[in-house]
């Protein structure tokens, strides 16, 4: 178990919109334009000629803006005079995505998507989840799956006191740290935790109010979904605590019912009392008093 010191790293950003947005100015004869350079979060400043424009002290030329005009899914960091896509290569693929204009990406591994993005951006994703929970204040949160962060930044501002999130993946904490929408999770009531929550949440006796899990696929991650999992959240939790299980929608509509079914009565055997909420294919499961 390692604790993470998240330290934003405030990079300029750019997409394919802001792209288009440059690429006008310039043929309207502006020399300067108000562009976001945080993917929608603030406006800035920047300054066109000729042959490019001038962000964050990085001359870009206007051949290389034409070039991802039609990548609507990536996000480029402005670096030494150029535009690197903000992915990382290891053992899987990560990726930054971008949605919808202006609003917060979600995170791709192998091309699996870690929100869910059909008809909802990823902060909807978000709200839906923790809005099943009914957060109080000043209340003590297990985040067994981090992501990028946004779950937390969701508990913190509906009023937890502490959030302790668990990463398995360092190269999901390093775009977190470049994503702009992932920047308040640079606060002292954010605990980051590098390592597999399965053995992790072990060490936790009746500590939380709340504990939301949101983990990657059964296929990916079976031990989440296990009998002994789910009893290792009954005892972290406090009585009378609850847990959000995402669970998703695997497979076709049989699978997806029994994968749902299992999981319910693994909950119940654990001690849990559950119920679910078919609009967003999860589950909350309540530890008695």
């Amino acid at each position: 178990m390692k604790i993470i010191k998240y330290k934003f790293l405030e990079k300029p950003l750019i997409t394919c919109y802001t792209a288009k947005e440059l690429l006008d100015s310039f043929k309207e004869r502006k020399r300067e334009a108000l562009i976001s350079l945080d993917l929608g979060l603030s406006k800035s400043i920047v300054y066109l000629n000729e042959k490019g424009v001038l962000i964050k002290n990085n001359f870009i030329e206007w051949d290389l803006l034409n070039k991802i005009l039609k990548r609507e899914r990536d996000i480029y960091i402005v670096e030494n005079n150029n535009l690197f896509p903000v992915n990382i290569y290891d053992k899987h693929f990560y990726k930054l995505v971008l949605v919808k204009k202006d609003t917060a990406p979600t995170l791709e591994i192998d091309g699996i998507h870690m929100h869910r993005i059909k008809d909802v951006t990823p902060l909807e994703d978000v709200r839906q989840k923790v809005d099943s929970l009914n957060i109080s204040k000043c209340s003590l949160v297990l985040d067994t799956c981090m992501g990028l962060g946004y779950t937390a930044i969701e508990c913190l501002k509906r009023g937890a006191c502490k959030i302790v999130c668990v990463e398995i993946d360092p190269n999901v904490i390093n775009l977190a740290m470049i994503n702009p929408w992932s920047k308040m999770l640079e606060n002292d009531k954010i605990e980051i935790i590098l390592g597999d929550v399965y053995k992790i949440i072990q060490e936790f006796n009746e500590q939380f109010d709340y504990i939301i899990h949101d983990p990657p696929r059964i296929s990916l991650a079976g031990n989440l979904y296990s009998l002994e999992f789910y009893e290792f959240a009954f005892d972290a939790l406090k009585p009378n605590g609850k847990m959000f299980h995402y669970v998703g929608y695997p497979g076709m509509k049989y699978r997806r019912k029994k994968i749902i079914k299992g999981v319910k009565e693994r909950l119940r055997k654990a001690g849990f009392e559950c119920f679910e909420i078919p609009k967003i294919a999860s589950i909350i499961a309540k530890k008695p008093k």
